[in-house]
């Protein structure tokens, strides 16, 4: 499953917001060593070398066209190509940041602990994911996977499993001092109506369930997911789109 650094960042400054959230909320002091979990094209990995300009801070990501479109913006930091799932590097760090990217992993019970493990004392793990799989963007992708002549090749498409917040806070609480969770919706004026919202989604969880279907297949399931999208966010007079995104927050201290 490929990534595209040009579609993700689309809808940069929307999605960068969160991010910005986030690393604002980590307390560690001093910081010498962070790094970026699925950096993407380094819009997250400039919010966490502004907060700690310091520190050394590094960034990786499983997508050779993320990597080097961060390379590209920020070329006096190190990018690595590498897999979150099996990164577990013999250092350890001081912020390890994971901005929109653990929800593409699989094994949360292992992952999350094991992260935390790869933290100097009194370091923080700070993850951000989207918490919208119940939103009608995503009940509608399902439904239009599976209804239609392309339901035999994507109508059983998932994405990972996701957790409700006790189960991070149970799952992280033992390993770390403090654990402070908390959930966002942001609510994301997109000038365009349906056809925007489509495009936000075809950078991320529209992904599964194109890329497996021809060109002839991905039109057709493209119009039928915007005509359900169009009446599921309806626009606004001025043609605006509000669309609602509920984010998950840990900020987990060793």
């Amino acid at each position: 499953m490929t990534w595209s650094a040009k579609q993700y960042s689309t809808f940069e400054a929307e999605r960068t917001r969160p991010v910005r959230d986030l690393v604002a909320a980590i307390a560690t002091a001093p910081v010498r060593s962070a790094i970026d979990l699925g950096c993407g094209p380094g819009n997250s990995t400039e919010v966490l070398a502004a907060r700690f300009p310091e520190a050394a801070v590094s960034g990786m990501d499983s997508s050779d066209d993320m990597v080097a479109a961060a390379r590209e913006r920020l070329p006096s930091l190190h990018f690595d190509r590498a897999d979150i799932a099996s990164w577990n590097p013999a250092e350890r760090y001081d912020v390890i940041l994971a901005n929109a990217s653990l929800q593409w992993v699989p094994d949360h019970a292992a992952l999350y602990p094991r992260l935390a493990g790869r933290l100097n004392p009194g370091g923080t793990l700070a993850v951000q994911t989207p918490d919208n799989l119940g939103e009608p963007a995503h009940v509608l992708m399902r439904a239009v996977a599976a209804d239609g002549p392309w339901a035999g090749v994507i109508g059983d498409t998932r994405h990972p499993m996701r957790h409700p917040a006790e189960f991070y806070y149970a799952l992280l609480q033992p390993h770390c001092s403090h654990v402070d969770v908390w959930r966002t919706t942001y609510f994301h004026p997109l000038a365009g109506g349906a056809e925007a919202v489509v495009e936000w989604f075809k950078g991320t969880a529209l992904r599964p369930y194109l890329q497996p279907l021809s060109k002839e297949q991905q039109a057709g399931f493209l119009a039928r997911y915007t005509e359900a999208v169009a009446e599921a966010y309806p626009a606004l007079p001025d043609g605006t789109v509000l669309l609602p995104f509920p984010r998950l927050f840990i900020i987990a201290t060793r």
